[in-house]
């Protein structure tokens, strides 16, 4: 009895740490109202409908009990069921109570689940738009219809269940009988379950009355055009009146089962049900056949012509995708004027040749520091004000230094949780831009880091790797960072996030949930101990508006002194009418998503016909305060979800003009719209049905994933542009040929009016002009290109594309394409090489200026890599460090002469050369802090000041 109760105790608390630390949660980010509205709904819906399961059985039985007849064992089934009736006697109470409590709870579970579709039906709001089909506004389908379908179905388990259970009842207590003589039934058991069966056909009734509304929602496999949704003509013209039909014959039957009461036979009743099989068989399932086959195929066509072109409106509404604007482009160039196609070419974009998604090692070579920091594996692509006023903003690959526990020197409970708790800095570099040595140029670098971005809080609490809990704010003091003359540094958070451990009571909760133990006891643990957990960005979203949908790629930027993660966030539904499906986890995949497990795919394989990225969402790095934003101003679902949840969402006038600038098209919503764009690019039915304007994305020709190339962002300019703005691009090419037929654009610059404007230019069918496939193979295969990439791969070293860009540019398409060299033991990538095409010229020059001007035949701006400070040797008054200087300029010349050898790179002599100038370096900072110590002077002052600056720049091309 003892174990007993002390499990069910466990049990309990167990369930009260995971009720409680929730709650605790919620309250820490201010998003309780979340939590006890979702809360109080799925209490509310699971005692509503669990005591109307419970209810309509158990009076059920009672009521079929009460029913019973005389007993009289007048037969042997009759004297076996006495037996069983006999033993029950004493239990029927105790029974009967079982049986409804447990229909009942079952189905409180099942209701309780159904807390968005009840909310979004009591808080729907309208669309103002109508279908074309019933002409009810598009909010019938997208709120009510799917909670009418649950009553519906709740109705047909209440009453299946109640007719099992009055059946049993009945034969138990003699009102129905098998083997016994006389009559096989009571009248009072046939009144009761013709009732019951009444009551099932009638809700029958009204389930063919709602599948002709399901009709306009109703996915079809039409071999035509694929997977679509909406009526066709056989469903306007044979489904539907087959429906209404058969809902007749259905409230006709249901009246005679009802009849039962008076007549007290099932004859009636039992031919009506049969009449309705025999129908919903005939009616429902051979008469559209017949006119599919006989009146659809021979003239399919023009029969399906009108329905399609209701599809293509609604598809293209639903999906934001109808103001798409196509333009004729003729993909081959006619200017002569060289010089001015090479001017024009440096103005068309600004040409990324720092790949976010391959140069990550590169940053982790140079810029990670400490063994327990790390970069994420696809860094990110952002604005920042240019410092060179060439341009307004350049673009820029940015990433932070995150924590890495997997580097600490020595994991154990204490390290892992309370000592190092935080990554620190934000790193960044030129995307167009590199090295002389191929290294990227950075804006914001070191530890901790300086540059362009000014003065902000570096400590990252919270971030994409941060996936584990952290204890701070207590005695336990954490791992800032490491200073310059290599001194740890320690902190202590001081900030407002993560749950409070003061009270024992949560100790012991947090003890259970994270199933640890030394929580509850451990002397680390003290007064302003705070736990902080649910620490990437998605799950902090996903947990304070579950009722969103969560892009793949949150990304980082540095906003008003504070690192903010920007997420973006959709809205979206199922129910509108004509809209074609679309399977979001399969849509949003693409090369980076199969080579990187760890980068999130959109949602999970839930299906949609409508999305909108409705919320802009930050979490801050440091804090962890999460912040919703309405984007989306007319979006009837995210109307309907503020109703609900109302102050979690914050007006688009609250976004600061600091963080617009950093916002940005988001990319798994343009994977959706490319992917729907494929096909619904076109708006005439008949092109649509012929499938000859059918385009696919290509698959990313830079490696062997066999996955769709993914959507790159650049500044660039489009034909009708008069400027450059920042875009997301995509291309197209027919399907089941490599050939481009289409480029497509998205200004996803938020402080233009033409924010999220789509603009697709469409090569003509009659020439071709090369896809990414193509343009890439033709790269491999020339005899010059090959020959170098040869020698470039000696040593052990390997080549590695980066992303294949493409720019409109004159009429023609430009493609360019950085080319890496991972070289012997050095295991991250460094620029070697540009690839660019344009109208069939190719260049593969060492930087993007040189190739331009071969592919044009003509010089144009160049871009000169930046001074490191190194280029020649600084002077000292003191010969020791003069000496050492000397000999840090001889190592770095040596390197310099490795990476440009006869037969490629000679990796073996770099990295030596490296050591030599490492240990030239902290020769000469070693004399210079000695001369300092004895009063070197003005001469020692000025020694210092030299060495800081080769110091720098060494490190820049060390690495």
């Amino acid at each position: 009895m003892t174990l007993g109760v002390l499990a069910v105790l466990g049990m309990a608390f167990t369930m009260f740490a995971g009720f409680w630390t929730d709650w605790l949660w919620y309250r820490s980010v201010h998003y309780s109202s979340v939590f006890t509205t979702v809360l109080w709904t799925k209490i509310g819906l699971f005692f509503v409908f669990g005591l109307l399961m419970a209810a309509a059985v158990g009076v059920n039985i009672w009521l079929a009990h009460r029913l019973r007849p005389p007993l009289s064992a007048m037969s042997m089934e009759q004297q076996s069921l006495d037996r069983y009736r006999m033993g029950i006697a004493p239990y029927k109470k105790w029974l009967l109570l079982a049986v409804t409590a447990l229909v009942g709870l079952i189905a409180g579970a099942s209701a309780a689940g159904q807390w968005r579709t009840w909310l979004m039906w009591v808080n729907g709001v309208p669309f103002h738009q109508k279908d074309p089909q019933f002409h009810l506004d598009v909010s019938f389908y997208a709120f009510d219809l799917p909670w009418y379908r649950f009553l519906l179905g709740f109705g047909f388990a209440a009453a299946i269940l109640c007719l099992i259970a009055a059946a049993l009842t009945h034969y138990l207590y003699g009102g129905l009988r098998v083997t016994s003589p006389g009559a096989r039934a009571t009248g009072a058991a046939t009144g009761h379950l013709s009732v019951l069966l009444g009551i099932f056909v009638a809700l029958k009734a009204v389930a063919y009355w709602l599948d002709r509304y399901g009709l306009a929602v109703k996915s079809s496999d039409f071999k035509a055009t694929g997977d679509w949704t909406g009526l066709r003509y056989v469903d306007a013209n044979a489904y539907l009146p087959a429906k209404t039909i058969l809902f007749c014959i259905a409230v006709i039957c249901a009246l005679l089962f009802f009849a039962t009461l008076w007549r007290r036979t099932w004859q009636l009743p039992v031919i009506g049900f049969g009449l309705m099989v025999l129908s919903a068989i005939l009616i429902g399932g051979l008469y559209p056949a017949i006119v599919q086959k006989f009146q659809v195929q021979p003239n399919e066509q023009a029969k399906e012509a009108p329905y399609v072109q209701k599809n293509l409106k609604a598809t293209r509404e639903a999906y934001g995708i109808d103001d798409a604007k196509v333009t004729e482009y003729s993909g081959q160039s006619t200017t002569k004027d060289k010089t001015k196609l090479r001017g024009d070419a440096g103005d068309a974009a600004s040409i990324r040749i720092m790949d976010p998604n391959v140069v990550s090692p590169t940053f982790q070579q140079a810029q990670q520091m400490k063994n327990y920091y790390a970069f994420p594996t696809n860094l990110d692509v952002d604005r920042y004000p240019a410092k060179d006023g060439k341009d307004k903003d350049q673009d820029t690959v940015i990433g932070l230094r995150e924590l890495n526990l997997d580097g600490i020197p020595k994991n154990n409970w204490i390290n892992d949780h309370f000592r190092y708790t935080h990554g620190f800095g934000v790193v960044a570099a030129k995307g167009t831009e590199a090295d002389d040595q191929g290294q990227p140029v950075f804006t914001e670098s070191n530890l901790p880091s300086k540059g362009d971005l000014g003065t902000y809080e570096q400590r990252v609490y919270y971030g994409e790797k941060t996936t584990t809990y952290s204890i701070v704010g207590g005695p336990q003091k954490e791992v800032d960072y490491s200073a310059d003359n290599g001194d740890e540094k320690t902190t202590s958070y001081d900030g407002k996030s993560g749950v409070n451990l003061d009270n024992p009571i949560n100790r012991a909760a947090y003890a259970v949930a994270f199933n640890e133990p030394q929580i509850l006891y451990s002397g680390a643990i003290g007064k302003n101990s705070r736990i902080l957990y649910n620490r990437t960005p998605k799950e902090r979203v996903e947990a304070v508006a579950p009722w969103l949908t969560i892009d793949g790629d949150a990304y980082p930027a540095v906003v008003g002194k504070r690192i903010q993660w920007i997420v973006d966030a959709y809205t979206t539904s199922n129910g509108y009418p004509y809209s074609s499906r679309t399977t979001l986890g399969d849509t949003t995949a693409d090369s980076l998503t199969a080579a990187n497990n760890n980068r999130a795919v959109v949602a999970q394989q839930n299906q949609v016909n409508y999305i909108r990225n409705s919320v802009k969402a930050t979490v801050d790095a440091y804090t962890g305060e999460v912040k919703l934003y309405q984007w989306d101003t007319q979006d009837p679902v995210l109307k309907t979800w503020m109703k609900a949840f109302p102050g979690t969402v914050q007006p688009k006038t609250a976004i600061s003009s600091d963080l617009m600038s950093h916002l940005r098209y988001p990319q798994d919503l343009f994977k959706v719209q490319r992917e729907l764009l494929s096909r619904y690019h076109v708006t005439d039915a008949q092109t649509f049905l012929t499938g000859s304007e059918v385009w696919q994305v290509p698959d990313d020709p830079t490696n062997d994933s066999g996955s769709a190339v993914p959507p790159y962002y650049l500044s660039m300019r489009m034909p009708d542009q008069s400027e450059r703005s920042f875009s997301l691009t995509t291309t197209f090419t027919p399907n089941g040929r490599d050939n481009l037929s289409a480029f497509m654009a998205v200004d996803s610059d938020p402080g233009t009016s033409d924010y999220g404007k789509i603009r697709i230019l469409k090569l003509p069918t009659s020439t071709t002009a090369d896809g990414p496939k193509q343009v890439q193979s033709q790269f491999n295969s020339r005899p010059d290109i090959a020959e170098t990439i040869s020698l470039l791969t000696r040593g052990h070293s390997k080549v590695q594309y980066g992303n294949l860009l493409t720019v409109p540019l004159d009429g023609g398409l430009l493609y360019a394409e950085p080319v890496y060299v991972l070289g012997g033991k050095l295991k991250y990538p460094l620029l070697g090489k540009v690839l660019v095409t344009y109208n069939g010229k190719t260049a593969f020059e060492n930087t993007l200026d040189e190739a331009l001007d071969k592919v044009f035949g003509v010089a144009g701006s160049t871009t000169t890599p930046p001074d490191t400070g190194t280029t020649k040797p600084p002077s000292s008054d003191n010969p020791t460090v003069q000496q050492a200087l000397d000999d840090a300029q001889k190592a770095f010349d040596a390197g310099q002469q490795a990476l440009k050898g006869p037969n490629g790179p000679d990796w073996t002599a770099y990295d030596k050369a490296q050591k030599d100038l490492k240990a030239a370096l902290k020769r000469a900072e070693d004399a210079q802090a000695k001369a300092a110590q004895s009063g070197g002077g003005k001469n020692a002052d000025k020694s210092g000041a030299d060495k800081s600056g080769t110091d720098k720049g060494g490190g820049q091309r060390s690495g």
